[in-house]
């Protein structure tokens, strides 16, 4: 079996965002062994699995990422769409847009604290676009 579907999380600032449920909200039914494999179709946020409980875990890693990218530095030479965009892009590279998932007993088989996360690195980067793949 494979099933997809395409859906769209709703428009949300720069940070990394907790989308575990909106994302279980817009899955076709799970099987009882497979795989889920999530795919953002864009180029500057990405998808990841990290901590679900503690939101002080999300302000960090943007901190961590704004350091490790910083805007506005004179190298960059993609710059007409916003002091953002090309270390969106950056970011999105070493983040990654997709993230898989093992499904056990019709359910996502996260870890205590895994939750899935949007990695949104511009400052009004709007609606994203998920296209979800559901094996099994």
């Amino acid at each position: 079996m494979v099933n997809q579907t395409e859906f769209t999380l709703r428009a949300r600032g720069r940070g990394f965002h907790l989308v575990t449920d909106e994302v279980l909200e817009n899955l076709p039914p799970l099987p009882a062994v497979g795989l889920l494999n999530l795919f953002v179709k864009h180029t500057s946020c990405a998808l990841a699995l990290c901590e679900n409980w503690d939101p002080s875990v999300r302000a960090d890693m943007e901190s961590i990422y704004d350091r490790l990218i910083p805007e506005n530095e004179p190298y960059y030479e993609h710059t007409l769409e916003g002091s953002d965009d090309m270390p969106a892009h950056a970011k999105c590279i070493m983040t990654g847009v997709s993230i898989n998932i093992p499904v056990t007993g019709g359910r996502l088989n996260l870890g205590t604290w895994q939750g899935i996360y949007l990695c949104e690195f511009r400052n009004d980067g709007g609606s994203r676009h998920i296209v979800a793949t559901v094996t099994g």
